[in-house]
């Protein structure tokens, strides 16, 4: 994991601006809060998940330890909040998983639904390995560096755990295909938004 490949191990078209690290140290507080919150939305959704698709044995087996994973971030991360006189704040709206949202086939077959579900957390526990590899790389500070390190490479396994789900439950070649539609949608995404450095996304 030393040397993670935005293309070729995550997937992702298009890597992060490197200006959005300065950005992010310039605007820690924030960076923490948001980050927060992604953890606790990551652990909720799965286990909406788990509600939804109880008879897909392996899908609760795999997700329940994320959810208690997720959870235990959210954790450390409010914890770094409080070590540093900093209080959680308010969640404030995520407008590039509001965007990936959009692109859920509306009215398709559960099947699809289940893939597309899989397929946005796989994009979004991607991006966000490879924004906390930027800030384990760029970071001035080196606690901070080390910190995002950890994060960095347990979001690298929940990415691999979504797509194996995927593949698990519909056949490979359907999985690839709307993958390579939502690389191509996240690319375009991310050319379109704004870059915020109070935003993990």
């Amino acid at each position: 994991m030393e040397n993670i490949d935005v293309k070729n191990i995550l997937g992702l078209q298009l890597p992060t601006d490197p200006r959005w690290v300065n950005l992010a140290e310039m605007q820690l507080e924030e960076i923490l809060t948001d980050h927060a919150y992604c953890e606790q939305k990551a652990a909720t959704t799965c286990i909406t998940l788990i509600q939804k698709n109880s008879e897909k044995d392996l899908l609760v087996d795999e997700l329940s330890p994320i959810v208690t994973e997720e959870w235990g971030h959210f954790r450390q991360v409010l914890a770094e909040l409080k070590k540093r006189g900093l209080k959680l704040g308010v969640q404030r709206k995520d407008v590039y998983v509001n965007e990936l949202l959009k692109f859920i086939i509306k009215g398709g077959s559960r099947d699809q639904h289940f893939l597309d579900q899989m397929l946005i957390m796989a994009l979004i526990e991607a991006r966000s390995c490879e924004r906390f590899k930027r800030l384990s790389e760029g970071l001035d500070n080196e606690y901070m560096r080390k910190f995002y390190r950890k994060f960095m490479e347990s979001e690298a396994g929940h990415y691999t755990t979504f797509i194996t789900l995927a593949e698990h439950y519909l056949p490979k070649e359907i999985v690839r295909k709307r993958w390579t539609e939502w690389l191509i949608f996240e690319k375009n995404l991310m050319n379109s938004v704004e870059l915020r450095g109070d935003r993990i996304h």
